[in-house]
């Protein structure tokens, strides 16, 4: 988890307070798998299918496309530097 700190010098000589950074990347791969997982579920609990095949695959592979997107786009987020 990325960090920032406040300046070291507070007026009552107190450590500064350390403040953390909302990371989307969780969420949004927590909801994707979600979906995907409840679409295959109400798809097997249904006994047909919900989605064609041609139109499940494309699905995935853009919701994996988001997902690693917003991964990489907020890997700065994550990443604690010394």
């Amino acid at each position: 988890m990325a960090e920032d700190t406040m300046p070291e010098d507070t007026r009552d000589g107190r450590p500064a307070r350390v403040r953390r950074r909302f990371d989307p990347a969780g969420p949004v791969t927590g909801l994707f798998f979600l979906t995907l997982a409840g679409l295959f579920l109400a798809e097997g609990l249904a006994g047909e299918p919900i989605l064609p095949t041609t139109a499940l695959v494309p699905v995935v592979l853009i919701g994996l496309g988001l997902v690693g997107t917003v991964r990489v786009l907020t890997r700065g987020r994550r990443r604690t530097l010394r």
